[in-house]
Parts: C-alpha cells; structure tokens; sequence
C-alpha cells in the first residue's frame, strides 16, 4: 500500500477536526464554563491555575508575551475530554510574585507540584514559547509522567543548532535583562510588548488589540517584567541543563514539533529529532510565531488529532510529514 493510501484517514481526521473547532478567545478572555480557578502551593511558589473538563489529563504551558489566558481557545476545544490544566508560570500572569527559581528544570518541579496538588499521575504536555522550554524540561525530568509532548514553534536551549539560533539579530532580547532594563521599560511595557507581537507575527496587525491590552495590563503590574527577563536569564544554566538531561537518554514519548510557516517552520521538528526518537512535524500556513493568535484552528485540529492518535501527523494543509 504507498504512503499516500495509508494516510487518507488520518488527514480525513485532520480535516474533520479542523472544521469541528471554534474560535474562543473573548474580548475580555474569559475560560469557559467548567473552568475554576485554584492558587496552588509547589516548589516554593504558588501558581494560579485554572482546571477544566473531564478525562485524560492535558497539561498548557505558556510562554512570553503572554499568560495563561493564550490558551483559551485550545482549552475550550479539549475541555469535551480531557481534564485540561493551564497554569500561569512562575512569577507570571497571576501567579504569586517570584524573583528567583527560572531555570526551566526547577519550573518543571512547578509543574509537577501542580499535577501532585490536582492528584494527576500522567499528563499529556503542551509548550509555547518559554512553555515550550519549561514542557521540554518536564518530560526529560518526568518521562514516566508525560503521555505526549507538543512543542510549539521556540527553540529549546542547548539543544540542537541553539547556537547558530542564538547569532539571530532578532533575538537580541535574549540578552535584554536586568535592573536598568527593568527602569527603562517601568511604564513602557505595552511598547516593550508591541515589538514581539509585531516582529515574530507574520504580520504586524496579526495579534489582537484586546490581547495586546489585557497582556500589557498584566505585565506592567509589579515583580512581572523581571520574572520575564529572568526567564531568558536563566538560558545559559537552561542550555548546561538540557544537554545533560539529553545524553542520558533520549525521548521516547511520541512528540509534536508545530512551527508557524512564517517563524520557526520546520525547524521546530528539527530541533526536537536531535533529543527524541518519535517526532512528528506539522507547519502551520500564514502563521507565525503567535500560532494560537495567528492560526487557532489548524493548529487546535492538528493538536486534537495528535493527542487522539499514535500514527503519523499530517498538517492542516494535508501535506505529510514524517
């Protein structure tokens, strides 16, 4: 039978699942009905987490530029059945304030914490942008606690062709840090913000103004911008981190690499191939890096056919992977 036979009912589901979800993210981003709120005590922090849903539990893990709240539309979706926690990381969005602790595998214990606090033995794990680093260092540190793995379009330090990443003009960021960084964007968070929003977007007017609003909001009030800086600060410790949890032993969970076609593509699954054996690679059309603002229903549909399914990934657009 050629490949192309064998993955007709798959890009079917993908297809099916693409045209079954719906956008949900409100102007003034609500989670839906069943969602509740709970401050969870772990690791020396306290997180605000949000719990939803019933069945197979589902772990969304943020990154920077926003919070918790980016995954509304995605939790709306798995909430029919999946248990769905969506916590906000240390020191963010309205978790408890937090000046130390940024290292992705001590955020990881975060997470753990969580699921120990909520009773949950085994997740499958979402990541975006820092969430993406925080998800990578929760399954090397937790495999035996990570049904599946989503990274979504960030690299992951030390991991990979992170240093030729790193020369990326772009990125300067990575390095924008500490007290006088802090003093010069005190009241200019939401300019500060627009630059990331703008540049990694596929286009500039592809994030939304209520969006860019209530994250600004967010940012702007104390201890948040400095838990945001520490978040890259943390990257050289992340990188000796990472390389290590990696030679001993590779991933053997099935992993989703989703990149926006304008932003890092490909290359997500690329990355991932040097650190995990069962990679798939969706590469989401006319997105770029903000895949849930820019592109949420393809890449809720390819999520929901990944999570639902151990075979090969095809992306929205029908094109197959390996």
């Amino acid at each position: 039978m050629g490949v192309a036979k064998k993955m007709r009912p798959f890009a079917a589901a993908v297809a099916a699942a693409f045209l079954s979800v719906t956008p949900a993210l409100a102007q003034d981003m609500p989670f839906p009905a069943g969602f509740h709120i709970q401050e969870i005590a772990a690791n020396g922090t306290t997180l605000h987490v949000r719990v939803g849903g019933t069945g197979p539990a589902v772990v969304l893990i943020h990154g920077y530029g926003d919070t918790g709240d980016m995954w509304i539309p995605l939790a709306t979706e798995l909430m029919r059945d999946h248990t769905v926690i969506v916590p906000d990381l240390r020191g963010m969005g309205l978790s408890a304030v937090a000046t130390t602790g940024f290292t992705k595998t001590n955020e990881a214990e975060d997470i753990a914490g969580v699921m120990d606090a909520l009773k949950v033995q085994r997740a499958d794990v979402i990541g975006h942008d820092i969430g993406n680093m925080v998800a990578f260092a929760f399954a090397e540190s937790h495999p035996d606690r990570t049904t599946r793995l989503v990274m979504m379009d960030a690299p992951v330090p030390g991991v990979g062709p992170w240093d030729d990443i790193l020369k990326n003009p772009l990125l300067w960021h990575f390095r924008f840090g500490g007290p006088d960084m802090e003093r010069l964007v005190a009241g200019r968070e939401r300019i500060y913000l627009d630059r990331f929003w703008n540049e990694f977007a596929a286009g500039p007017n592809r994030f939304p103004e209520a969006s860019r609003r209530h994250y600004a909001a967010l940012y702007a009030a104390p201890g948040r911008m400095h838990a945001g800086f520490s978040q890259f600060a943390a990257f050289d410790q992340d990188v000796i981190d990472n390389r290590a949890s990696v030679a001993k032993g590779r991933l053997q969970m099935p992993v989703l690499a989703i990149g926006g076609d304008h932003s890092l593509g490909a290359t997500m699954a690329y990355i991932m191939r040097f650190a995990a054996d069962d990679v798939h690679q969706v590469v989401i059309a006319n997105s770029g890096h903000w895949l849930m603002e820019e592109q949420p229903q393809p890449t809720i549909a390819a999520i929901r056919v990944f999570l639902n399914s151990a075979t090969q990934c095809v992306s929205p657009a029908g094109g197959a992977h390996p």
